[in-house]
């Protein structure tokens, strides 16, 4: 990865995407804003539109301009409201309103349309991303590990934010597979997106707990490191038993700390590997001891939000999928007719039995595809909830009527696992023995005042 000095002077502000693409947008300003000009806007409703000349203000005050920029009169108490959808192609997508602090951008897009940025400080950024990814009454330590790694993130993106981007294009090769990864889509007009391509960014919502101000305070410019650099600290919902593999999800680049980790108290990656069909197809039946199997509503219901409760079969999970429903998806999502699937085949699998690459196998042709975000999207109307599954199928073998995947965990699962990280703090371990947990190979440093 790219090295980084691990330094800063003062706390850096950053520029969060809150909508990409609008055509038009209500927002309530409560507070003073001052605009470029110094004139300042009374508070109350507004209607922003895009134009062919640029954007129309209409509201107590009302103007016409190219772009649009906003500075809070009080850093405390100025804070606008809109609509943003949150879960953005994700099963929970929905769409919420939404409060923030900071300053209002509101630039021209392409096509008619404007996006909507807000500059805020690093640490208020890391206060809303933890009760955005969580909840503001998680446990103290699991705060405390989550403002660090998502400082830590959030740092080492804009470090390496002058390198090429992967944006998803096919990477196609000489055999014709289709392997797609999804990573930093190069924000050119701002730092990080406010959905979970980046982080969790909800605005002031839920941000009134004390213990996570607390946390964000305590922890404040602490980040981890690696090798000199600031680690590129992913996580995942709950990542079923095992961590994975930085190079499952992403490039073929190792990264030393982004490695699989056996989630439970024994530390010790199963055996035979979850490489192997068999091993994986007991491991979900059978699950060991970890940390993320957590049934207990009294823990759940604290750290993760209503939207997120609303998914019950996080740690083991069973999807059913006619053969037909199976190629209409494939066909969809893939672009390519392959005609009737007849098999779903693991080619190469990571050490928590994540899915790198499938077969699909059709009357007419077939193709293999990876990494695991385009085979779980491949196989569903949003996304499966990982690539960790074993396939059975109903009806003829030569000729499948469905194919019944059963499965464990939701996300990626490079990195943290957040439930099991929840667990964690919930026994008394602290965050820093949880960090370690996950990210071997690092150390924790303070890189600003």
């Amino acid at each position: 990865m790219t090295d980084v000095s691990p330094a800063y002077d003062s706390e850096p502000a950053i520029s969060v995407g809150l909508i990409e693409e609008a055509e038009s947008v209500s927002i309530l300003l409560d507070g003073g804003f001052r605009d470029s000009s110094g004139r300042t806007l009374a508070p109350g409703q507004y209607r922003v539109t895009a134009q062919d000349a640029g954007i129309s203000v209409r509201g107590p005050s009302a103007f016409d301009a190219h772009e649009i920029s906003l500075r809070p009169v009080d850093e405390q108490k100025s804070r606008f409201t809109l609509n943003a959808l949150i879960g953005i192609d994700f099963h929970w997508q929905q769409e919420r309103t939404q409060t923030y602090q900071g300053s209002l951008r509101i630039e021209p897009a392409t096509d008619g349309h404007f996006r909507v940025i807000n500059d805020i400080s690093l640490e208020k950024y890391i206060a809303s991303v933890i009760c955005s990814e969580m909840r503001s009454t998680s446990p103290a330590d699991l705060a405390r590990a989550h403002a660090v790694i998502s400082r830590s993130w959030l740092l080492a993106q804009l470090a390496r934010k002058e390198t090429p981007a992967n944006d998803g294009t096919a990477n196609a090769r000489p055999n014709g597979e289709i392997i797609r990864y999804y990573d930093r889509e190069g924000h050119a007009d701002f730092d990080v997106c406010a959905d979970d391509h980046c982080q969790r960014y909800q605005g002031i919502v839920d941000e009134s707990s004390r213990s996570v101000r607390d946390a964000v305070m305590e922890t404040r410019g602490r980040v981890l490191v690696h090798a000199g650099s600031i680690c590129d600290a992913r996580f995942s919902k709950c990542c079923g038993g095992v961590s994975e593999d930085f190079r499952t999800a992403w490039s073929e680049e190792n990264v030393d700390y982004l490695v699989p980790v056996f989630d439970g108290p024994q530390g010790r990656l199963p055996s035979p590997p979850l490489t192997e069909e068999d091993a994986l197809r007991e491991y979900i039946h059978k699950p060991p001891e970890v940390f993320c199997n957590c049934t207990d509503d009294s823990i759940l219901d604290r750290v993760l939000n209503p939207y997120d409760r609303k998914t019950r079969d996080f740690f083991r999970w069973r999807v059913e999928l006619s053969a037909e429903r199976v190629t209409e998806l494939t066909t969809e999502k893939l672009g390519v007719n392959l005609g009737r699937i007849l098999a779903l085949q693991p080619v190469e699998r990571g050490l928590s039995g994540r899915l790198k690459r499938l077969r699909l196998v059709g009357e007419h042709a077939s193709l293999v595809i990876g990494k695991e975000l385009e085979i779980r999207r491949a196989l569903s109307p949003s996304h499966l909830y990982s690539s960790a599954f074993v396939v059975d199928t109903l009806g003829p073998d030569a000729r499948p009527d469905a194919f019944v995947l059963h499965g464990a965990g939701w996300g990626h699962g490079v990195g943290l696992c957040q439930i099991g990280a929840a667990v964690m703090a919930m026994r008394g371990r602290g965050y820093e023995e949880i960090l370690a947990h996950y990210y071997p190979y690092t150390s924790l440093e303070r890189i600003y005042p």
